[in-house]
């Protein structure tokens, strides 16, 4: 038996131990008393990140992250089915709820009615937007308030185009009823409108005082955002009038159990694994794999969980320049890269060789690589002979070279880029690396300005979402410039598709398909964990509720600030 082959049993093994160990801890972290207070100091996963927007009719993908403790949306996690509590989901994913993991939040009770094709909601009674001085009076939430968010972002000149071209209308046909009227079945309808990115829920008096001032935010949700520093800190408070409760060790409890939640702006990777150890912050929510042991020696009290990146990692190719234009050229860096290698040698064993574009927690949508066709296994095979054979047969027997863009925001790919180089060069295909600030990186991007190459990582978002963002002309994370007018159709067929296991199908159709054809340079992904310390109370790793919302989560935790005296913080 090699190496590899042990260290791989030896790490089933564990995790088969630990499997079995939080089964038989699921019941005991149920039981456990709620004691309601304390503040819970959190670097997020975008401690790194300022606040980019506060309205979501900016269609900012952070947006949700820093305005979902306060603004509520129609639906969110139901985390009673996390698998810290013996459920199935883990609800680490950016921007995907299965379908049997989705409660009401805003919303009590929807269903579906024909002729036309509609979806009536109806609202929760009880729910309210606390008193905001010199914003608003406090007010019931009412169905007109759904209504008016949906339309404001619908008007944004900032919407993601077609977004919402499949709804008809969206209505309030009484005072706690929302009708949705489609033209067409859409398959991400709950994801788009119910717990999405830019979907919560606000009021009117909010956009006429100024949205985009912190100072005027007012929302129904369990904490009021009471201060913010631009790149430092954002607070958020109790709200003493939240409508929610939960119910923990057996009995049900007001939320938020929490006085504060306060994000920390943390740059620097080490200040925040100092910040971390000496207890300045309780949550660390992203650990990269190199630091995970250090934190262990140092602090082995912490607590961990351990999740596959939802951020599939690739080298661009623009396939509307040469030589990209030519499959045999994409297909030849594909197999000029030890991919395998990449994950023993760099991630030390933290990383998954075949995670995108559709992510392994997608359970009906995601195939194993040993289930893909011959020509898609071969991408990941290391086989530079066979990658020179096809550069000569496209054109390039002495290779050639091209630019590179990558984010110098982003230390993992400043640090792996140059070894994707290395390997490329031994084709000779030779890498002119451009580092770019975020700024600059993110509007070439959107500019469709980029260079041939360009390195990078793209949220999965869901089964869907990742071959439209990825794969359908305008769309942003369309970095390869990748055209297929009979893969668009197929794909619009599958948004259109009710029946799930059929839509499930057609999907991995799509995605064989896309792989196959190799518009990146397809490279491993990889583990991330989250580290807390043990007064943090009812927590197991759970990152998001919804699409990069976590505030549903902090919601339902405390802190054991008796256990935090005493252990000397």
């Amino acid at each position: 038996m090699t190496t590899r082959h042990r260290k791989r049993r030896i790490a089933r093994t564990l995790g088969c131990a630990i499997a079995a160990l939080s089964t038989l801890c699921a019941s005991a972290v149920a039981s456990e008393t709620p004691k309601p207070g304390g503040v819970l100091e959190i670097a997020t996963l975008y401690r790194t990140l300022p606040t980019l927007s506060w309205d979501p009719a900016d269609w900012g993908w952070k947006t949700n992250h820093d305005t979902g403790q306060m603004f509520e949306q129609l639906f969110a996690a139901d985390l009673t089915k996390a698998k810290r509590l013996g459920g199935p989901h883990a609800f680490y994913a950016d921007a995907w709820l299965p379908s049997d993991a989705i409660r009401g939040e805003l919303a009590e009770r929807w269903e579906w009615k024909q002729n036309p094709l509609r979806l009536e909601v109806t609202l929760r009674d009880g729910v309210r937007f606390p008193e905001k001085p010199g914003v608003m009076a406090a007010r019931d939430l009412v169905a007109d308030d759904v209504v008016y968010a949906y339309n404001r972002l619908l008007q944004s000149p900032k919407k993601t185009a077609g977004y919402y071209d499949y709804l008809e209308k969206v209505q309030a046909t009484g005072p706690k009823t929302v009708v949705f009227t489609f033209k067409k079945f859409n398959s991400e309808w709950d994801y788009r409108f119910g717990y999405g990115y830019y979907s919560g829920i606000y009021p009117k008096e909010v956009v006429e005082a100024g949205i985009t001032d912190w100072k005027k935010l007012n929302g129904t949700g369990p904490f009021m955002l009471t201060d913010f520093v631009q790149g430092n800190a954002a607070t958020y408070t109790r709200n003493p009038d939240y409508w929610g409760s939960a119910t923990i060790g057996g009995q049900t409890v007001k939320l938020p159990l929490l006085d504060k939640v306060v994000f920390r702006n943390i740059r620097d990777l080490s200040t925040a694994n100092t910040a971390l150890r000496q207890g300045k912050i309780d949550m660390l929510e992203s650990v990269r794999w190199s630091d995970v042991e250090p934190l262990k020696k140092s602090a082995p009290q912490l607590q961990w969980a351990r999740w596959l990146s939802m951020s599939g990692q690739f080298l661009a190719m623009r396939m509307d320049t040469k030589p990209f234009d030519d499959v045999r050229v994409r297909r030849a860096l594909n197999m000029a890269v030890n991919k395998q290698e990449i994950i023993d040698a760099y991630y030390g064993g933290q990383a998954e060789l075949f995670s995108h574009p559709q992510h392994p927690d997608y359970t009906g949508y995601y195939e194993p690589l040993d289930k893909m066709p011959d020509s898609v296994r071969e991408l990941y095979v290391y086989d530079p002979a066979r990658a020179k054979k096809l550069l000569a047969e496209a054109g390039y027997p002495n290779g050639f070279s091209f630019k590179v863009q990558v984010c110098a925001c982003n230390p993992d790919h400043m640090e792996l880029l140059p070894l994707v180089a290395a390997y490329l060069e031994q084709v000779g295909v030779r890498l002119d690396i451009q580092p770019m600030e975020y700024g600059s990186f993110l509007a070439t991007i959107l500019a469709k300005t980029h260079a041939p190459g360009l390195f990078s990582s793209t949220p999965h978002s869901n089964p869907t979402t990742t071959l439209r963002t990825n794969f359908l002309p305008g769309q942003q994370a369309n970095t390869a410039i990748y055209r297929d007018p009979d893969f668009d159709r197929r794909l619009a067929e599958a948004y259109g598709e009710q029946d799930e296991p059929k839509r499930q199908a057609m999907i991995k159709a799509l995605t064989r398909e896309i792989v196959d054809k190799a518009p990146y340079i397809w490279l491993p992904t990889p583990y991330v964990f989250t580290a807390w310390w043990p007064w943090v109370k009812n927590y197991g790793g759970e990152l998001r509720a919804g699409a990069n919302r976590p505030g549903p989560i902090y919601a339902r935790i405390w802190i054991d600030q008796e256990m935090k005296k005493k252990m000397g913080y």
